[in-house]
C-alpha cells in the first residue's frame, strides 16, 4: 500500500489519540496531504489540509481548535493529533493526497477511532 494509517484504537470522551500516516520512498513527500474520516453509516468526512512542509494547515470547523496535523517528510510521516475527543468522532480515519473528498478514494485500509465510555 502507498499510505499506511495507524495509532487508532478505544479512547473515552475527553481523551486523545495521535494517529500516523506513513508512505515509502518520496510520492507523497512534495504533495498536500489530508486526513479524511467515515463515520459509521456516512460517508466521507473531510477533517483537514497541509501544506508541503505542514506550516499551513486548514480544518474543518468540527475538528478546529481539538485536532492538530504536523508532517515529518524525512520520515515520510504525516501526524494527526486529536485531543477533546467526542462520540461523533468515531469512524474510521484515511490520510491521502489533498483533493476534493467528493472525488477521492481511500487508497489504504485507514486506522478504526472509537470514542466511548
Amino acid at each position: 500500500e502507498p499510505l499506511v494509517e495507524s495509532g487508532g484504537g478505544l479512547v473515552q470522551p475527553g481523551g486523545s489519540l495521535t494517529l500516523s500516516c506513513t508512505w515509502s520512498g518520496f510520492t507523497f513527500n512534495s504533495q498536500r496531504m489530508m486526513w479524511v474520516r467515515r463515520g459509521p453509516g456516512k460517508g466521507l468526512e473531510w477533517l483537514l489540509s497541509t501544506s508541503i512542509d505542514g506550516t499551513q494547515t486548514y480544518y474543518a470547523d468540527p475538528v478546529k481548535g481539538r485536532f492538530a496535523a504536523s508532517r515529518d517528510n524525512a520520515k515520510n510521516t504525516l501526524y494527526l493529533r486529536m485531543n477533546s475527543l467526542k462520540p461523533e468522532d468515531t469512524g474510521i480515519y484515511y490520510c491521502g493526497k489533498a483533493e476534493s473528498v467528493t472525488i477521492w478514494t481511500p487508497q489504504s485500509q485507514g486506522t478504526q477511532v472509537t470514542v466511548s465510555s
